[in-house]
């Protein structure tokens, strides 16, 4: 009976163990307890490395950090569906090379076109309309929309690890903000929802909207132009003007986000923290680094941070689970 009683208390206390872990989706690896042991040092105001709760900025890229952007990010996805849902009302786009890959699903094409494909895309998606307008239809889109191989919504799809990351940093006095390559006005339809960021602490790529009056009152519509394009060494300059401060710690995935890594571990005040994460895992979400089926290459990244002594997170090793099991397969 004692032997049943004490077997008994030891899965108890296992299971309440499990429960009581805020990073439960994340193995016991070096980059789990790297994670903890640097917030616990900046949250204990005995140790020499505290950080105040006012200073506690931490950044966080959203396309292959927070969010998958093979085999196309998710906007582009959206651009793509949105140029397939429109394209019989302008019958005019058929003679487009560009569209008229994307309507047959020709994406080699439509990567050789380059950036001025993309913002060919983009004005025909993203522009000329309210911004009210474009938030509804991404709306529309996550409603409607599935990712084919995981068979779940794209809202479904931030990474489980990472979401356990930004509540366990929050749960500690961190202030997550997203500094993305992505559009500011896609994102902030989905960060609220998918990650508990609020709209105010989203930063992306943008342009200028047009302020004008209405019969009903006002509206902004959305532009193409002053486009600023969130990425590599324009992310210090968004982070300065957004946020005002350098922050402690930054989150990444790709080359892209070094300037991002370099520029917060330059702070001279506290001792920060930053992470990379490398996708290797083929099997739950896909494998890349110097040849990503998109976007998010990962070269130099590699390479400073084993100089910088950054995080590099293993996603193949690292995580229990890349996805939440209870909303993708």
């Amino acid at each position: 009976m004692k032997s049943k009683i004490l077997i008994s208390a030891l899965l108890l206390s296992y299971v309440c163990s499990a429960q009581a872990d805020p990073l439960s989706a994340w193995n016991d690896s070096a980059s789990k307890q790297a994670i903890e042991q640097w917030v616990q040092n900046a949250t204990n105001q005995d140790r020499s490395t505290f950080i105040p709760p006012d200073k506690r900025y931490v950044v966080f890229d959203n396309d292959g950090t927070l969010w998958p952007e093979a085999p196309l990010t998710f906007q582009l996805r959206f651009a793509v569906d949105e140029i397939k849902r429109l394209a019989p009302e302008h019958p005019e786009w058929k003679n487009d090379p560009v569209v008229s890959a994307v309507l047959k699903d020709d994406f080699r094409t439509v990567a050789q076109s380059g950036e001025k494909g993309l913002m060919q895309l983009l004005e025909l998606t993203h522009s000329n309309i309210t911004t009210d307008e474009f938030a509804q239809r991404v709306s529309n889109w996550v409603d409607s929309h599935q990712d084919q191989r995981f068979g779940c919504r794209y809202d479904q799809m931030g990474y489980q690890p990472m979401r356990q990351l930004l509540d366990y940093l929050r749960d500690n006095g961190f202030k997550t903000w997203i500094i993305s390559g992505g559009g500011i006005d896609f994102m902030r339809v989905l960060a609220q929802k998918m990650y508990g960021i609020p709209p105010e602490q989203v930063v992306g790529s943008f342009s200028l909207s047009e302020f004008s009056l209405t019969d009903n009152g006002t509206q902004l519509r959305k532009t193409m132009k002053g486009a600023f394009n969130d990425d590599a060494a324009a992310k210090p300059v968004a982070i300065h003007l957004f946020m005002g401060q350098r922050p402690v710690a930054a989150f990444g995935n790709s080359d892209g986000d070094l300037a991002m890594l370099q520029y917060t571990a330059a702070n001279p005040d506290f001792r920060t923290f930053g992470l990379l994460v490398h996708h290797t895992d083929a099997e739950r979400e896909y494998a890349y680094d110097s040849h990503p089926p998109a976007s998010g290459k990962l070269i130099e990244g590699l390479k400073m941070a084993q100089e910088k002594g950054w995080t590099v997170v293993d996603m193949k090793q690292d995580w229990k689970t890349v996805f939440d099991p209870a909303l993708c397969k």
